[in-house]
């Protein structure tokens, strides 16, 4: 069954997987923004996120107030430009304990956010992009069942 359409905010123009989401309503910032002050190797570092994600498919970014969300369907990650790190979070359908997550929130059965560090291009290993893989189904909604 294919996809519903996406609803778009008709103040903002987000659009969101459903009608009349409840979202802060404000302009979207520039990148740079984000980065201003901070180190180059931070902003190289994103630039590198950003390439994975862009590995695995199209995804949409929304530079917001205090963070860089991703988007597909639903935003499924999000990075945070510190001075020395990139601090951010994914969504994962299943909770996952790894000493690599400084906390895992479980918001609903099928819904788990799981807050990371990158401090290096090396953080962003195998076995952290298999969980930005999974974390894009999520954002897509594969997690959930279509009837």
């Amino acid at each position: 069954m294919p996809a519903r359409p996406l609803w778009r905010c008709a103040h903002c123009h987000r659009q969101f997987a459903n009608r009349n989401q409840s979202h802060t309503c404000t302009p979207l910032r520039a990148i740079d923004d984000h980065f201003a002050g901070k180190p180059p190797a931070m902003r190289a570092l994103f630039e590198h996120f950003v390439r994975v994600l862009e590995g695995i498919g199209p995804v949409q970014l929304l530079p917001e107030k205090t963070r860089i969300a991703f988007q597909t369907r639903m935003s499924f990650a999000q990075i945070t430009p510190r001075r020395h790190w990139l601090d951010g979070h994914l969504v994962l359908a299943r909770r996952l304990e790894s000493s690599r997550f400084r906390r895992v929130d479980t918001i609903s059965v099928r819904n788990h956010v799981h807050f990371f560090r990158l401090t290096s291009p090396e953080d962003l290993d195998g076995e952290f992009r298999a969980w930005l893989v999974e974390a894009y189904a999520v954002g897509n909604q594969e997690h959930l069942e279509r009837g």
